[in-house]
């Protein structure tokens, strides 16, 4: 299951960045979702687009087709 980390670190100022957008309605986070984050330093804005290596390791396919 893809999940955005709940902060990650401000690529501009070092701060933290906390993440503002919510779950989709059935809670299921997708590869190309688009989570949003703003630092509580500098305020700047951090678009992410999510991909599968947001999976954590123990929860990843190991299937290659």
């Amino acid at each position: 299951m893809i999940e955005p980390a709940n902060t990650i670190v401000c690529v501009d100022c070092g701060g933290t960045c906390h993440l503002l957008t919510y779950p989709p309605e059935d809670g299921l986070w997708e590869p190309g979702d688009i989570v949003t984050y703003r630092c509580q330093d500098c305020t700047d804005r951090w678009d992410i687009v999510l991909t599968e290596e947001d999976v954590p390791d123990a929860e990843q396919d190991t299937t290659h087709w």
